[in-house]
């Protein structure tokens, strides 16, 4: 049974060499999911030391549940068995070079920010922390351009031609009254009016 909530996924299963596969790869595609691809390999790594630890060493039987957690900035994957022996640590100086257990604790510790075991009803826990990493701030993100409008460009009057007459507009200094009153909307029709009263 696999249940996964946003944060959260619990996969129930024997601990069996056949299904520990199938747990790392449904381990690995939640990883996927949530943008945690940099975690996936340790993190399968080390719920597969702990499931292989349940098959060979769990009593009265292989059933147990997985666990992966994400809260915030750190990543739990957890493994409960029916067992409540606590798991012994092998100290390193008595494995031997070419030993082919032994080792799973050493190398969930050795892949971990964290681990620990804890009692939990008729069994225990056994599970380690990984850093997950956290989201880009909003500031640090690239900002979406926006199409801006482009500048209006005003058209800038050709040089006049060697000895031709200048324009009265392009003249340097004020502009000319009849250039003044064209720009006003109507004013080309408006009859002229007279400065001085009459």
């Amino acid at each position: 049974m696999i249940k996964h909530p946003s944060r959260h996924c619990s996969v129930e299963l024997q601990a069996l060499p056949s299904r520990i596969g199938q747990v790392r790869r449904i381990v690995s595609a939640q990883l996927r999911y949530w943008h945690l691809d940099p975690l996936i390999d340790r993190a399968a790594l080390g719920v597969t030391e702990l499931l292989t630890n349940v098959h060979r060493h769990a009593q009265p039987d292989k059933n147990c549940t997985v666990e992966i957690e994400l809260q915030l900035d750190r990543l739990t994957v957890s493994v409960r068995d029916h067992d409540p022996r606590l798991p012994v640590v092998e100290d390193g100086t008595e494995i031997a070079p070419m030993a082919t257990c032994g080792r799973g604790l050493a190398m969930v510790a050795a892949v971990s920010e964290s681990w620990g075991v804890r009692p939990h009803d008729d069994g225990k826990v056994v599970w380690f922390t990984l850093p997950a990493p956290t989201a880009t701030p909003k500031a640090a993100r690239p900002q979406r351009r926006t199409a801006e409008p482009a500048p209006r460009r005003i058209a800038e009057p050709e040089p006049a031609a060697a000895g031709a007459p200048t324009p009265a507009h392009a003249t340097a200094g004020a502009p000319t009254t009849a250039h003044a009153t064209a720009a006003v909307p109507g004013a080309a029709h408006a009859p002229a009016r007279s400065a001085v009263a009459s």
